[in-house]
């Protein structure tokens, strides 16, 4: 599949080798293509590095792994015409890291990141997944518990979900809950506060959530 990945940080990296691993044909969007060269030498396969815009018309799907005070931003830089129809799957969280200590969000529990970016680009099939876990561990569930714990997927489209359902099941996860609308981006969007004293108490990125039912 060719698969679009807006950002590079630690993790759209960690996102765009695993895609790789699994046989995808992936373009990462990036405003500095040359800082990368020695990354995607190590990643290899099918993967180069372009713009933003780019990036999103090479994408079937299309993955937003920007951090979240910048998400709109390159969103708006990948371009709308190159965004429409397709699934944007969105895993950033909007953290604001202004301030001193642990970052507070600048979305709240009236609206979430993954609302704004689908009210800016109505015609993207948005789908919120994957925000409230170490991106070591998005893209290997198995670190944590052998797998056995929860990923969350949220967006207004049934197809859309299911199709970024189906790659989180390639990555391994087992257990995808379907919360609903993209409204409900709200709830995930504001666990990553949890998460973030979670790290704190445990001493590490490699946990997550698990829904017992």
């Amino acid at each position: 599949m060719d698969i679009g990945v807006i950002g590079s940080g630690m993790v759209g990296r960690a996102l765009t080798g695993k895609l790789v691993e699994l046989g995808h044909d992936v373009v990462v969007g990036t405003r500095d293509p040359g800082k990368l060269d020695e990354w995607l030498g190590q990643v290899g396969g099918a993967a180069r590095v372009a713009s933003n815009a780019e990036a999103a018309g090479h994408g079937e799907i299309v993955v937003n792994s920007t951090a979240g005070v910048g998400a709109l931003d390159a969103l708006t830089l990948a371009g709308e015409e190159n965004l429409e129809g397709k699934v944007l799957m969105d895993v950033s969280n909007p953290l604001d890291f202004s301030g001193e200590g642990l970052p507070t969000l600048f979305v709240e529990d009236t609206d979430s990141l993954g609302e704004r970016i689908q009210r800016s680009f109505p015609n993207a099939r948005v789908v919120k997944t994957l925000n409230t876990i170490n991106a070591s561990v998005m893209v290997n569930p198995n670190l944590v518990g052998d797998g056995d714990h929860t990923v969350f997927v949220s967006g207004n489209d049934a197809d859309a979900k299911a199709r970024v359902t189906e790659l989180l099941r390639s990555f391994g996860w087992r257990d995808v809950i379907d919360l609903g609308d993209i409204s409900t981006a709200r709830g995930t969007e504001m666990a990553i506060q949890l998460w973030l004293r979670l790290m704190m108490a445990l001493g590490n990125f490699n946990f997550n959530f698990k829904i017992v039912r």
